[in-house]
Parts: structure tokens; C-alpha cells; sequence
């Protein structure tokens, strides 16, 4: 069986050649290669997520605005990170499994990276480039939202969940964009 960093390797964007989120490639979490092109059109949000983390509850939420607006052209893509206290320590098998039995997840979760250091994976140092804030991932839970088109990053920490205003407002925006 391949590894998940041999994968990566294979399917890796350089984050200077990526012009956007759909020149990626990533395994899903059951380890199948996955382009980053299907979803192009939508508007997506990019979430480094942990199982065991004070704010682990924040997939609920995920999952109720992923639920309410999938219709509309949003999804959420989590991406498991063990950065951050060790709060990610699960296989992929471990962790699919925790969020469909504890959180009912059904939307598309991809295999575990690094969200931070010399390791980061290539998506993470793509998106943190395209705003802003260049600083490091803070913690488990970062998001950024990205426009249908993929010219539009736009990042929250881990404290502001989707249902925060800010948060809530720039979805809702991004979906009304045609």
C-alpha cells in the first residue's frame, strides 16, 4: 500500500505554479486521488480540522452550513491536521469514522496534512499566500472561503465559526455571486 505522504508527493502543486484552489490534487480520506477541479463553481471552505480539540464541536456547525447551502454551491472541505498539540493523532480510517458516528460529517473530508512548518503541504502555503494575513495556521479549525472562481481567499481564525456574523456574511455574499 502507498503512504499518504507518497501520495502527496506524487500529486503535489508547487504553490508558486498554482494560480488557484483547482490546480490541487489530494487523497480523500479513503486515500483516493482526488482533483480539486470538481469543485470548481462552488463556493468552498477550506477547514484544517482535529478530533480532539477544544473546538472539535466546530463540525457540527460545519456540517449544518454545508447541509442548508450544498443547493446553493457551497461546500466544506476538511482537512484533518495533527499541528497542533497532538490533537489529530488518528489514522484516516480513525478519523472518518469519528466524524460520521459523532457528527454525522458528510461533506468531503481529505487525509491528514501539515497545516504548519517546514511540512506544510503545498494547499496551505497556496492559500495562506492569497490573503492577507500570510502568518502561520493559528490553530485547528482555520478556515478560508473562497470565491466560485477561485480570485476571492478570504480567512477566518479558528475562534470564528460559521455562524459567527462575520463568517455567516461573507458566505452569504459569496453565494450570491453568480
Amino acid at each position: 500500500m502507498i503512504s499518504a505522504a507518497a501520495i502527496y508527493a506524487l500529486l503535489a502543486v508547487s504553490p508558486v505554479a498554482a494560480s488557484s484552489l483547482y490546480d490541487f490534487s489530494m487523497p480523500n480520506i479513503d486515500g483516493k486521488p482526488t482533483s480539486l477541479k470538481k469543485f470548481k463553481g462552488k463556493v468552498v471552505l477550506v477547514v484544517n480540522v482535529a478530533s480532539k480539540c477544544g473546538l472539535t464541536p466546530q463540525y457540527d456547525a460545519l456540517q449544518k452550513v454545508y447541509e442548508a447551502n450544498k443547493d446553493k454551491g457551497l461546500v466544506v472541505l476538511g482537512f484533518p491536521a495533527n499541528n497542533f498539540g497532538g490533537q489529530e493523532p488518528g489514522t484516516d480510517a480513525e478519523i472518518k469514522t469519528f466524524c460520521s458516528s459523532n457528527y454525522n460529517v458528510t461533506f468531503p473530508m481529505f487525509s491528514k496534512i501539515s497545516v504548519k512548518g517546514e511540512d506544510i503541504h503545498p494547499l496551505y502555503k497556496w492559500l495562506l499566500a492569497q490573503t492577507e494575513n500570510h502568518s502561520d495556521i493559528e490553530w485547528n479549525f482555520g478556515k478560508f472561503l473562497i470565491a466560485r472562481d477561485g480570485s476571492k481567499v478570504l480567512r477566518f481564525s479558528p475562534r470564528d465559526t460559521v455562524e459567527s456574523p462575520n463568517v455567516k456574511k461573507a458566505i452569504e455574499s459569496l453565494l450570491a455571486e453568480k
